[in-house]
C-alpha cells in the first residue's frame, strides 16, 4: 500500500514559504517538491481555507503563510489536508463471517484507534515554530547557508 505523504509534503512547503521573503508559487513550490504545480495548488486550497495560507494572482502573486508558525500545529494541518489515515494497516476482511476474524478484528481496530488518538496528540502538540526551530539548528550544524538549502533554480 502506497502512503500517503500530503502532510510531510505540506509541512515542507510551508517552512520554506516561512523563510521567503516573498510569496512562493506554486510552480516554485513544486519544483522544491518534485511534483506537479496543480498537486500544490491542491494542497494549498485546504490550507487557505483553513486560514493558513493565502494566495495571489499575477505577477509577484502567489503563495504566502497568514498565520504565525507558533499557533499552528501539525495536527491542523493534518486536519486542513482533509485528515488522510495516519495508519495504512487494516484488515484481511472488513466483514468476516469466521468468529476468529471476528475477534481478531475487533482486538486490532481497538488498538489502531488508541494508536490513531495518540498520534493526533502528538501532531496537536507540535507547531511549525518548532520545526522551524529544529530546521534552523540543525542548518546551523550543518555549516551551510539559507541559500544553499532553498531549492532556489
Amino acid at each position: 500500500m502506497k502512503r500517503d505523504s500530503r502532510l510531510s509534503g505540506v509541512l515542507h512547503c510551508l517552512l520554506h514559504m516561512a523563510e521567503l521573503d516573498r510569496p512562493a508559487t506554486s510552480e516554485w513550490l513544486a519544483q522544491a517538491m518534485q511534483t506537479n504545480p496543480v498537486v500544490i495548488r491542491r494542497l494549498m486550497a485546504g490550507l487557505r481555507d483553513a486560514g493558513f495560507v493565502a494566495s495571489a494572482k499575477g505577477h509577484g502573486g502567489g503563495w504566502v503563510l497568514t498565520c504565525p508558525l507558533d499557533r499552528i500545529t501539525l495536527r491542523d494541518i493534518h486536519e486542513a489536508v482533509g485528515a488522510p489515515t495516519l495508519l495504512a494497516v487494516g484488515h484481511r476482511e472488513e466483514s468476516p463471517g469466521c468468529l476468529v476474524e471476528q475477534a481478531v478484528n475487533s482486538a486490532l481496530d481497538d488498538a489502531y484507534r488508541q494508536a490513531e488518538a495518540l498520534l493526533l496528540e502528538r501532531l496537536g502538540a507540535v507547531t511549525l515554530a518548532s520545526l522551524s526551530r529544529d530546521f534552523h539548528r540543525r542548518l546551523q550544524r550543518s555549516g551551510r547557508s539559507l541559500h544553499e538549502v532553498s531549492h532556489e533554480p
